[in-house]
């Protein structure tokens, strides 16, 4: 088969993908903490507008059409705030847990450095996305679009488990960002991107599965908004959340990519 003859997904290797990752991570990892930190704070307040969505549409819809209709719908506008910090290029902890791992693994960044991105990004998305939950539960309902039970409503598919099986939740949606950030490094056009943003986000919304950014918007905003939810399940959950995040990105997705394309190599 010709160059020409090559369809849109042959024109990356598995190498290319890798290398791109890392250079990727590598700027990332250099850059000036000011900047890093007004970018997650970005990413942070822009990922809130899925949970505000779906507290949108719930109320929308809600009662009026079939359970599982609803749920898709839900799930749809999850993908949102993903889309809009994906797309934009601003500093996601979940992407990092991947994406920042790798200049580490190939010998080309310290584990200090991993360290300051990753508190620099998490805090500036979890400050942002507590701002974002604290206006969005006051101004939603005050403008007429959102139910306040909505929050409530959202928020306990994801906290009703026991810590294990939470903490299991978060590895597979750590899992699932990984694999979005190779996906999108892959992806030759912003439709694409915007494809693969949107499959894997609604798929995490519909499985219910706990994000510990997007989540952190939701969680908060059941707090603030109903007595059935405390502050120890908020911080239970983004304990939790978190480190299976952590786990999912780096364990089933950096190291594994990363051995089998080096191995592959060899």
């Amino acid at each position: 088969m010709s160059d020409s003859d090559a369809s849109p997904v042959d024109k990356k290797s598995k190498t290319d993908i890798l290398a791109a990752q890392i250079e990727e991570g590598l700027d990332e990892l250099e850059r000036p903490a000011g900047a890093l930190f007004l970018s997650a704070i970005s990413a942070g307040l822009d990922i809130g507008f899925g949970p505000f969505f779906m507290a949108v549409v719930l109320t929308l819809v809600g009662g009026a059409l079939p359970d599982p209709v609803t749920t898709l719908l839900v799930a749809n506008a999850y993908t949102f705030g993903f889309v809009f910090v994906i797309l934009g290029r601003t500093e996601l902890f979940t992407e990092h847990t991947t994406l920042a791992v790798l200049p580490v693994l190939d010998g080309r960044a310290s584990a200090r450095k991993l360290a300051r991105l990753w508190g620099l990004v998490y805090v500036g998305n979890v400050l942002a996305g507590a701002v974002f939950a604290t206006a969005m539960v006051v101004l939603a309902p005050a403008y007429g679009v959102v139910d306040p039970a909505a929050f409530a409503h959202l928020a306990r598919p994801i906290v009703d488990h026991p810590p294990l099986v939470l903490l299991m939740g978060g590895v597979f949606a750590g899992w699932l960002m990984g694999l979005l950030s190779w996906l999108i490094t892959a992806a030759d056009s912003t439709l694409s991107r915007i494809a693969f943003v949107w499959l894997v986000t609604m798929g995490i919304g519909l499985a219910h599965l706990p994000h510990s950014i997007a989540g952190n918007v939701e969680v908060l905003a059941a707090v603030l908004s109903s007595p059935a939810f405390g502050v120890s399940t908020y911080a239970g959950f983004l304990l939790l959340a978190t480190a299976g995040n952590v786990v999912g990105g780096t364990l089933f997705v950096a190291l594994l990519k990363y051995g089998y394309v080096v191995r592959g190599e060899e």
